[in-house]
């Protein structure tokens, strides 16, 4: 297990893209990763969009982001509720200035540009979110998966093997 002893936060919030919880979420748990789901509240239920639940283990404004090697946020239209959050895009923002693993796929990218951490570094997201990326400085590369050092982004969830590959090596 590549990940054992690592510790991982993937985010949640409403409206979230299933595959882009789940499958990082199993998958780094898989690799021997300890994961926290982290809402703006801690023990709620957060509803995908068609409807399937996932379950907050702590609120962003509890977590420490020291104690974590790194961060996922997932798409869907649940980064444009997650941050209206000051205490999640701190924790993103944090994340990225202690050197720790940010990654983002599809509309995660909108979080990316709230936290400030993406002037000039090289970067993807789902294409209807290119032009927020390169307003806020980014380097936008149509691609499966740009890794940019910590940072690592990806389209859609076709993309998930590649995205999850990287992460797992950035954290190894």
């Amino acid at each position: 297990m590549k990940l054992e002893g690592k510790k991982i936060i993937v985010l949640v919030e409403d409206l979230y893209q299933e595959l882009e919880v789940w499958y990082p979420l199993l998958r780094m748990k898989e690799e021997g990763a300890e994961v926290t789901t982290v809402g703006t509240e801690a023990g709620v239920t957060y509803k995908s969009k068609t409807g399937y639940p996932v379950v907050s283990d702590a609120a962003s404004v509890d977590i420490r982001v020291e104690d974590y090697d790194g961060i996922i946020i997932p798409g869907g239209y649940a980064p444009d509720l997650m941050r209206r959050h000051s205490a999640t895009v701190k924790l993103v923002r944090d994340a990225s200035k202690q050197g720790k693993v940010v990654a983002a796929i599809c509309h995660a990218g909108w979080m990316l540009t709230s936290a400030d951490i993406v002037k000039g570094r090289k970067v993807t997201g789902f294409f209807a979110i290119r032009d927020d990326l390169v307003h806020a400085g980014a380097e936008y590369e149509d691609a499966e998966v740009v890794v940019d050092d910590r940072l690592i982004t990806s389209r859609k969830p076709d993309d998930l093997p590649a995205f999850c590959r990287e992460i797992i090596r950035a954290l190894v």
